[in-house]
C-alpha cells in the first residue's frame, strides 16, 4: 500500500508517502505557516530538497498543493492520488477515550473534538486534516493513531493525580503521557533487534529530543511514562521545565503579576535547558557553551541528565527490574555524551557501557558491554512507519467485515 502520512499542526502539515510493502518513504515534506502570507513548502525527494513560497489559507489548500508536488512530473512519485491507498493521521490527544488506532467515523472525530480542552493547538488542526482529505481524497481510508493510546494500559496509581477525585471526574484531569508512537515503536523493534518479543521484556524507553518523555514498558505495556496531563510534565527539556512545586506558579502570579497564561507560557517556552543556560534552546549550543566552561550552561546539562537518570531508576522500581534501556530521537539518537553521562549514573546498577560503540554516529545497535546486566541500545524512532503500518492493518481489516 501507498500510505499518505499527515501530522497536522495549527499552521503546518508534515506529511510522508511510505511503501509499506518496502517500508521506503517515497516522499516528505512540511508545509509551514499555513494561513500566513509567507506561507512555503519544503518537498524532499530523496537527497533532493525543494522550497516552493505559495499561498495556503488553510489546510485544504495545503493538502492540494502537497497532492499536487506528488503527482507532478518533475517532482512527483506516483501517476496520480488514486495511487494514494489510505491516509494515516498523526493525533496528539486520544484522552482515555481510544486505546489504539482505529478507524476514522464521525463518531471517532467528534471524539477528537471533545478532546480539544485537552490538546487546544493540536486536536483542531488534526481535524482540519481529516476533513481535507476527506474532501479532497474521496473514499479513501483515514486512520488517526494518538500520541497518548499506548499510555492507557497504565493503572490508576500510576495517572491519577492526588487532587480531590471531583476533578477527575468533572474534567478528566490525570496523567496522559504522549510520545506514544514512538515508545511503541522503538519497544518493538529492540525486541526484535534481539531476537525475541517485547511481552518477555522489561524496557525503559528514552525518547530524548526538544521534548523529551521516558516510559516504563513491561510485558509490551506502558505501565507508567513522564509526561502527564500535558507534555511539559516530566523531566526539564529544552525549554519545558518538566515537573516543580505547584505553588511556584501561584508565588509568582503573586510577586511578578504575571498572569496563568503567562506562567504557563514561561514555562513551555522559556524554561528547560534554555532557562537556565540561557544560552540557546538547542541542547547542542548548550552542550558546546558547557565545553567552553559556562557555568549556567554546566549547570543545565547537569539537571537534564540526573533528572533522566532519576527517571530511569524510578521506573525500574515501578516494574520490578530491567532488561532493556534505549534511547532514541534527536538527543538519545545522536548525543553520546550524554548516553555516556546518563549511563554512569546507572552504573551502580551493573550497566556497562561500551564507550567506543557509544560514539558511533547513525546507529542502531547495542551499545553495552557483553557482561553488562542492562542491555543498552540505541533505537531511531520511526514514528510514520509505525502509523503507516498501522493504518495498512486496519484497513485490510476494515475490508474482511
Amino acid at each position: 500500500m501507498n500510505i499518505l502520512i499527515l501530522n497536522s499542526g495549527s499552521s503546518s502539515l508534515k506529511y510522508q508517502l511510505i511503501n509499506t510493502q518496502t517500508d521506503m518513504i517515497l516522499a516528505k515534506g512540511n508545509f509551514e505557516r499555513i494561513g500566513q502570507q509567507d506561507s512555503f513548502l519544503t518537498h524532499k525527494l530523496g537527497s533532493e530538497k525543494h522550497k516552493f513560497e505559495l499561498p495556503a489559507p488553510n489546510h485544504e489548500m495545503a493538502l492540494n498543493i502537497i497532492l499536487g508536488k506528488l503527482t507532478s512530473r518533475t517532482y512527483g512519485v506516483i501517476s496520480g492520488i488514486d495511487k494514494i491507498d489510505a491516509i494515516g493521521h498523526r493525533i496528539v490527544h486520544g484522552g482515555d477515550k481510544f486505546v489504539s488506532s482505529c478507524l476514522i467515523t464521525e463518531e471517532v472525530i467528534k471524539e477528537i473534538e471533545d478532546c480539544i480542552p485537552l490538546a487546544p493547538l493540536h486536536n483542531p488542526a488534526a481535524v482540519a486534516g481529516i476533513r481535507a482529505c476527506q474532501d479532497i481524497l474521496v473514499g479513501k481510508p483515514n486512520v488517526a493513531a494518538f500520541d497518548t493510546a499506548f499510555h492507557q494500559t497504565m493503572k490508576p496509581e500510576q495517572y491519577l493525580y492526588p487532587i480531590p477525585y471531583k476533578y477527575y471526574e468533572k474534567y478528566k484531569i490525570r496523567k496522559y503521557g504522549f510520545h506514544g508512537i514512538s515508545h511503541d515503536y522503538v519497544s518493538s523493534r529492540v525486541a526484535s533487534l534481539k531476537g525475541t518479543t517485547r511481552d518477555k521484556l522489561r524496557i525503559v524507553n528514552c525518547h530524548l529530543g526538544q521534548g523529551a518523555s521516558i516510559c516504563a514498558i513491561k510485558n509490551g505495556q506502558s505501565v507508567d511514562t513522564s509526561m502527564g496531563f500535558t507534555p511539559v510534565a516530566g523531566f526539564c527539556m529544552g525549554t519545558r521545565s518538566g515537573d516543580l512545586d505547584p505553588s511556584i506558579v501561584t508565588f509568582l502570579n503573586k510577586k511578578e503579576n504575571i498572569s496563568p497564561d503567562e506562567i504557563e507560557r514561561i514555562l513551555n517556552y522559556e524554561s528547560g535547558i534554555f532557562g537556565v543556560s540561557g544560552a540557546s534552546v538547542d541542547f547542542r549550543d548548550v552542550e558546546n557553551e558547557a565545553l567552553l566552561g559556562d557555568h549556567r550552561s554546566q549547570l543545565a546539562m547537569n539537571i537534564f541528565l540526573t533528572q533522566v537518570a532519576q527517571t530511569i531508576a524510578s521506573y525500574i522500581v515501578t516494574m520490578g527490574g530491567i532488561d532493556v534501556l534505549t534511547f532514541t530521537a534527536g538527543v538519545g539518537e545522536k548525543g553520546f555524551e550524554d548516553r555516556e553521562e546518563i549511563c554512569k549514573k546507572l552504573a551502580f546498577l551493573g550497566l556497562k557501557l561500551d564507550i567506543e560503540k557509544n560514539k558511533s554516529k547513525n546507529i542502531e545497535d547495542r551499545i553495552s558491554l557483553e557482561d553488562s546486566k542492562i542491555d543498552v541500545w540505541v533505537v531511531p524512532t520511526n514514528e510514520e512507519l509505525m502509523i503507516a503500518r498501522d493504518t495498512e492493518k486496519i484497513v485490510n481489516e476494515s475490508k474482511t467485515i
